[in-house]
């Protein structure tokens, strides 16, 4: 009973990876809300009725798209996060990270940038959710950082929020760079240099911010 039962779960498993996987490949050119169920189907090589026993609809399929995509960037932002080293070398490590992130998972990459503002609207908000998770979750390891001594709970957040909204950005550009080296050469300097900047702002925020 046992052995049929993770049979089972296994083939469960596969066709569920086989619409997600299928989906991804049709978004390479189209968006969510142009996609339709039969299509992510035959590409997955399941009928319909197979679709419904893992998904209402194309929507909660995108939404479950946007919590797979994610979790990679999230764990990369824990790991930048943790990183004890100085500015610059952490700079570096997040660029590089970003970078990495493209090149290995430019389909998830590609449809997150795509669908933050997409037109299907639960899928733009659960994509919206993740980011602000992100932020939250960002603005309370800066918090424990020394250099925000003092900092009030609305100013974490905000740098945070500037964090997060650098990272989609720059994601975006690498994948509008393509293949071509000096294109993602650019992006990398560019990248590295606003991080700069911003860590240059945080640095002198406390006393330029505004006395209440």
């Amino acid at each position: 009973m046992s052995e049929t039962m993770g049979a089972r779960q296994a083939q469960r498993h596969k066709t569920r990876r086989a619409l997600l996987d299928g989906a991804l490949s049709l978004l390479a050119e189209q968006n969510l809300g142009s996609l339709g169920l039969r299509e992510v189907t035959r590409v997955a090589g399941v009928t319909p009725t197979a679709f419904y026993r893992h998904f209402r609809d194309t929507e909660e399929l995108g939404i479950a798209l946007v919590d797979e995509a994610l979790q990679s960037l999230h764990a990369a932002v824990r790991s930048t996060l943790a990183d004890s080293g100085e500015a610059a070398q952490r700079i570096d490590t997040t660029v590089e990270l970003m970078a990495r992130l493209v090149r290995e998972y430019p389909a998830h990459i590609r449809f997150i940038v795509r669908e933050r503002h997409g037109g299907v609207r639960r899928v733009r908000q659960a994509v919206a959710a993740q980011l602000d998770a992100f932020a939250d979750e960002v603005a309370e390891r800066l918090g424990a950082d020394p250099l925000s001594r003092g900092w009030s709970a609305e100013d974490l957040l905000m740098l945070a929020r500037l964090y997060v909204d650098h990272m989609v950005m720059t994601v975006s550009a690498y994948l509008a760079a393509g293949p071509d080296p000096e294109e993602w050469s650019a992006v990398t300097r560019t990248a590295r240099r606003q991080l700069r900047l911003i860590h240059a702002g945080r640095l002198n925020w406390a006393d330029a911010r505004p006395r209440t």
